[in-house]
């Protein structure tokens, strides 16, 4: 059986560029579970790996795409049987191992979980890494006791999937989210998403640095690392809890311990790959049940496997907000 799939390759002069090619199953990698996929996502490190930036492919030819969502055409593995519906997000999928940018993948059925009722597959890939993410995030937070009635949760690079997903999932629970971006031209936006305020990132970045700031963040969801997150730190109210995401703003963290020290704030990293099963899927259980799919429509973008090159250039170069997902029927 033949299907179409974006394929990176790797010239003699380094160089790596992507096309769409016909292949057939046996050019599929090795699983025990074949799915038929119907939508994919784009995210940053997808760009990163159509590139060949990163140092993330290390094979080629290559199919990237780290989350997808489909319908089961062939399981080895008792949990699951053709035709049902499932997702795949993280475990080096679309990395190491061929991802979603195929009309067919196969995997192990370990990477997978089911899709929760209330969600069908371009659902998925609406929220895909992105929201599972943001969401993994909150539980952690409420794990470490913050609660609606503790008072504003500080969400940074809030234009962008995680942090966009993460605004409207806090505004769903009941919390007050405040988005933090350098992006003023989706301020509207985030405040429709359920933003109770918008800090500008130069603005924020700007104030005078102190080794303890105004406490006034209950919570913190970073997707940023760097000095944003140095920064954002140093004003969590006593006993909060920070999640920490992504590094876009670099892997340095300088600060000192005063806020671990005088108020006891808990910083915690968020990893999506390394999430346990049942993890993974009470979150999407979880997801189903409080994510606002309407209202996040205009966030959503949808592109075709070979105008998948040109997209990625644009989340590497920051231009994208929201969601880009990915039509493969």
């Amino acid at each position: 059986m033949s299907f179409q799939a974006l394929v990176t390759s790797k010239g003699d002069d380094g160089k790596v560029s992507s096309s769409v090619e016909t292949l057939t199953d046996d050019r599929l990698p090795e699983g025990n579970v074949t799915v038929d996929v119907e939508w994919a996502g784009l995210n940053y490190k997808d760009g990163l790996c159509l590139t060949g930036a990163g140092g993330l492919v290390r094979t080629y030819p290559h199919v990237a795409g780290i989350d997808f969502a489909g319908i089961v055409r062939e399981s080895q593995d008792q949990r699951y049987k053709a035709g049902d519906r499932v997702v795949l997000t993280g475990w080096r999928v679309g990395e190491v191992h061929w991802g979603g940018y195929a009309q067919r993948a196969r995997v192990n059925a370990d990477w997978l979980v089911p899709l929760p009722d209330g969600l069908d597959t371009r659902d998925a890939m609406i929220v895909g890494t992105a929201g599972l993410t943001a969401m993994l995030a909150i539980d952690r937070l409420e794990n470490l006791g913050v609660t609606p009635e503790s008072g504003e949760v500080l969400v940074t690079g809030a234009a962008g999937g995680v942090g966009s997903i993460a605004i409207s999932l806090l505004a769903r629970l009941g919390y007050q989210p405040v988005a933090l971006s350098g992006r003023p031209e989706h301020s509207a936006t985030l405040k429709e998403l359920g933003a109770t305020d918008i800090v500008g990132r130069e603005d924020f970045l700007g104030q005078p640095d102190k080794v303890l700031e105004s406490a006034r963040w209950a919570g913190l969801i970073d997707n940023v690392g760097g000095k944003i997150l140095s920064k954002a730190l140093k004003q969590v109210k006593y006993g909060g809890a920070a999640a920490a995401i992504g590094n876009a703003g670099g892997i340095d963290l300088e600060t000192n311990v005063l806020p671990f020290i005088l108020r006891g704030v808990t910083l915690s990293g968020i990893d999506s790959v390394m999430q346990p099963y049942a993890n993974r899927v009470a979150a999407w259980s979880r997801i189903a049940k409080t994510f606002d799919l309407a209202a996040y429509a205009a966030l959503v973008e949808e592109v075709g496997l070979a105008e998948l090159p040109d997209a990625a250039a644009k989340i590497l170069a920051g231009q994208v907000r929201g969601r880009t997902i990915v039509r493969l029927r």
